[in-house]
């Protein structure tokens, strides 16, 4: 096909009952992926001359006609980009210890998806019951979780990192690490985390982070916090940190 400019209008919001497709490379390519046209082709049964949304997972909706659908290939013509407006101003990144369970985990990922997350970080902590974890799964997950939601940027999604590696990293914003360990110094989440800060959270492993894991991380600026009085398995505590920041932000000033 000739290649044209793509005329960009602002986002009025796409139809909720519209199927959503992911294209990463539709600006350049307009080619739907295989997956995502086999699914359009064969389960939709759709057509030539039919419309359809699609979204590259950057921030832009793609409103599209399917111009040649031929068994795993299915060509678009991009009528309008619209670009999706910032849904918040501030970043979210949730450093978890991934679950001996792959459901539990799996579920965590895409209800943070639809809640809002932009990065997730799978943590290897001294306790964790599982240091390996293929990630192709959990991309496949948050792929579909954007696309249920109908949002247009695709969190980043790290793959097994050692604790003492991620807690030396440089983190901008408010830094937060959730363990289950008596301490007095520790406050709620939701009394000490300032509206609308980008953050960064730690959510260990079921047999919680271990001692020198907390110490190591509160010299690197993480701040130890509570996430209330019931304790939470992993993966729903990953999810009410999530949650929290999204609740404090929204409430008018205090």
């Amino acid at each position: 096909m000739t290649e044209r400019p793509v005329p960009a209008q602002p986002c009025r919001g796409i139809e909720k009952r519209m199927t959503l497709f992911y294209a990463p490379d539709i600006a350049a390519d307009p080619v739907l992926p295989e997956e995502e046209a086999q699914h359009a082709l064969r389960v939709m049964r759709l057509g030539e001359g039919d419309e359809i949304t699609a979204t590259d997972g950057k921030g832009s909706f793609y409103r599209c006609t399917i111009v040649r659908a031929h068994h795993r290939q299915c060509e678009v013509y991009v009528a309008e980009r619209l670009p999706q407006p910032p849904q918040r101003n501030f970043r979210i990144h949730i450093a978890v210890a991934p679950t001996k369970s792959m459901e539990r985990m799996e579920w965590f990922v895409e209800k943070a998806t639809e809640t809002g997350v932009d990065a997730i970080t799978c943590l290897d902590c001294r306790f964790s019951e599982r240091h390996v974890i293929k990630t192709a799964r959990l991309e496949k997950i948050i792929i579909g979780a954007i696309k249920q939601s109908r949002k247009a940027i695709l969190p980043d999604l790290y793959g097994m990192t050692g604790f003492d590696t991620f807690v030396a990293r440089p983190h901008v914003g408010m830094k937060f690490i959730a363990h289950c360990e008596a301490d007095p110094r520790k406050q709620l989440l939701a009394r000490i985390y300032r509206p609308g800060a980008d953050a960064t959270i730690m959510i260990g492993p079921e047999g919680d982070f271990g001692k020198d894991e907390t110490a190591l991380a509160e010299r690197h600026g993480f701040v130890p916090v509570s996430l209330g009085t019931s304790i939470l398995r992993t993966e729903t505590a990953a999810l009410a940190a999530c949650h929290t920041f999204h609740v404090i932000s929204a409430l008018p000033e205090r």
